[in-house]
């Protein structure tokens, strides 16, 4: 099948979007050794001792890294309130810490670990069992790894193939080192956005019943000076009570591919606790009746994004992992 110019624009703008952050040109503060370490750690002292080095570790980076602490502590501000302090800020490291350290666990597939809640899945099941795939659109909220608790809780789990959407040159040493440790069968499929057989490799992923999962929480505005193609169109709302934007590439790929698009989280509830949550959020599989009905849905979807994701912030402050410029106040 042949892609048209305009479906390569959308996977190229999507992942453009992503690339152009500031989040993805920073260097990476992972220390390879100290990520063998870890990962050493966990697999051979296990997930209970190997849990001691997080405090340690979370008051390290609240210390001595302060961009990431200016970042969420005005986060932390919007989400909490005024009264947010260094506790919520260690809290909230000493979270994301925990849901590192197991990732190691759910990709050796130890699900017997943790206790894993899994909440609409079966509308997603659907998709895949029809053969028609689902765009799985998250944030850096709580756990991704954690929804392969799915594969357990179904009597589909021979179905569910999911591949992860994006640039891959972020972060990647810690992703050698997990790749290196997973075991083959849970290890991610990646399908590389921006690239000249991009499009085509997602289509045949869903075709063939597939999931296409993305985090579309840090597709930052680029130049203006830049083609609008090539910039992607930003939309901004009202997010924890300051505008942000965000960027509608991801949603029009699903609305030209014809899919449904449905958030995922893996909400970390503390201590071995994680909740799954799947809720649909736009159906693009009619095709619109013209242009302008096409733009209106999608920015419905993105509109029910950041409602979305703003509702588990306030819900669960210390399980978004954003740690870069979001409010573009700097």
């Amino acid at each position: 099948m042949k892609h048209t110019d305009e479906e390569t624009r959308a996977v190229d703008a999507a992942a453009q979007a992503g690339q152009r952050g500031d989040w993805a040109r920073a260097p990476e503060r992972s220390n390879m050794l100290a990520l063998r370490f870890i990962c050493l750690m966990a697999l051979v002292c296990g997930r209970r001792i190997t849990r001691l080095l997080l405090p340690p570790i979370s008051l390290y980076f609240l210390l001595f890294a302060p961009t990431p602490r200016r970042h969420i502590k005005r986060y932390l501000f919007r989400a909490i309130g005024p009264h947010a302090g260094w506790l919520d800020g260690y809290r909230l490291l000493h979270a994301f810490a925990s849901t590192v350290l197991d990732r190691v666990y759910f990709l050796r597939g130890r699900m017997d670990l943790f206790d894993v809640k899994v909440e609409g899945a079966e509308p997603l099941e659907a998709e895949v069992l029809a053969g028609r795939g689902a765009f799985l659109l998250g944030a850096h909220f709580g756990s991704f790894e954690a929804m392969g608790a799915c594969k357990q809780h179904s009597a589909h789990r021979q179905q569910l193939r999911l591949a992860m959407l994006m640039y891959p040159d972020n972060a990647q040493r810690i992703t050698a080192i997990l790749n290196a440790i997973s075991l083959p069968e849970l290890r991610p499929h990646v399908i590389a956005l921006g690239r000249p057989h991009s499009m085509l490799a997602l289509r045949d992923w869903l075709d063939g019943g597939g999931l296409g999962g993305m985090l579309a929480d840090r597709t930052l505005p680029g130049s203006e000076d830049q083609p609008a193609q090539q910039r992607g169109n930003n939309i901004v709302l009202p997010f924890l009570g300051q505008p942000a934007r965000f960027n509608d590439g991801p949603f029009r790929l699903a609305a030209l591919l014809r899919r449904k698009v449905f958030f995922m989280a893996g909400v970390y509830g503390g201590g071995a606790r994680y909740d799954v949550r799947f809720d649909l959020l736009a159906d693009f599989g009619e095709r619109a009746a013209d242009p302008a009905e096409r733009e209106r849905r999608i920015r419905a979807a993105v509109e029910a994004y950041a409602a979305r994701l703003e509702a588990l912030c306030r819900a669960h402050p210390y399980n978004w992992f954003n740690f870069h410029d979001f409010w573009l106040e700097d």
